[in-house]
């Protein structure tokens, strides 16, 4: 899929931080290439996280656009309520759902929770 705008999920960052190839050779084409900000608290809220861990991901988080999250975003805030409420998600995974559809980006995830809920358009790493 040349030209994606992906947004990627929490397992999805570490699939590709540890050299997962369908991770590799998916994101190779893609146009754009996203985290929120979510998922980089969470990935960094893990414990015992090397040295090595944290500056591989200082850089990772070089190459890619972390989507913060504001009160002036009214549509993402508006969305993620929306979100949580009908599909019973917790909230950061709302938020990072709601951050995707809004941004009209694939979530890159293997979480299958997230394939239920409708307006969002997925991409299983593990499927690719």
């Amino acid at each position: 899929m040349s030209g994606d705008f992906c947004l990627l999920d929490t397992n999805a960052i570490i699939a590709l931080l540890q050299g997962n190839k369908q991770m590799l050779e998916y994101l190779q084409n893609a146009q754009w290439v996203g985290i929120s900000i979510i998922s980089q608290i969470e990935f960094l809220a893990f414990p015992d996280l090397s040295d090595n861990d944290k500056e591989i991901f200082k850089q990772f988080l070089i190459r890619v656009h972390v989507i913060e999250l504001s009160t002036d975003q009214t549509e993402i805030i508006d969305l993620t309520i929306r979100l949580r409420q009908q599909y019973k998600l917790k909230l950061p995974d709302a938020i990072i759902a709601a951050t995707a559809i809004h941004h009209n980006a694939n979530l890159v995830t293997s979480d299958s929770q997230f394939f239920r809920i409708k307006e969002l358009n997925m991409v299983d790493f593990n499927s690719q």
